[in-house]
């Protein structure tokens, strides 16, 4: 199983690395495209509708403004959708956060943070390790790893204030 990253302009590809960097840290292989809901309906929809048959088994979609790809993402696929607001507007991305939010009943879109591609990439990967043992391991690691580096950290602080 893979991802499917889409993106409404190459201007979001920034905001997109961390998520990409995230899905190769766990072997998870991804596709990435850009394509505008408004401009290129017809890729999206093409792209979308084949994704299944090309392995994949989640999508991240970021926009950022109005924001309607990720809904629009979900319109055509009964596959989990995750959303990603871009902050490019002079609203700071609460724009995009709530056209995002605010999906119809029946149409469910996953929200993350304005910016959040990190925690977007580690919920698809959470999405698939729901089928693979393997990649649920990876998390576990993961998620020991963040404990103990906090740890390490508290140490550190309490050291530098017992001097």
């Amino acid at each position: 199983m893979k991802v499917a990253i889409i993106m409404g302009s190459d201007s979001d590809l920034p905001v997109l690395e961390p998520a990409l960097k995230t899905l190769e840290e766990f072997g998870v292989a991804a596709e990435v495209v850009v394509a505008s809901a408004h401009r290129t309906p017809q890729k999206v929809h093409d792209f979308v509708s084949t994704a299944a048959d090309r392995g994949v088994g989640v999508f991240i979609a970021a926009a950022g403004a109005a924001a309607h790809l990720p809904g629009v993402v979900a319109s055509f696929t009964t596959l989990p959708v995750i959303g990603v607001p871009v902050n490019c507007t002079s609203l700071g991305g609460m724009d995009a956060l709530l056209s995002i939010a605010q999906m119809p009943s029946g149409i469910p879109v996953a929200t993350m943070a304005i910016n959040g591609a990190k925690n977007a990439a580690l919920f698809a990967v959470q999405i698939l390790a729901t089928a693979d043992p393997a990649l649920r391991e990876k998390l576990a690691d993961y998620r020991r790893t963040m404990a103990a580096e906090v740890e390490r950290k508290a140490a550190k602080v309490t050291a530098s204030l017992n001097k």
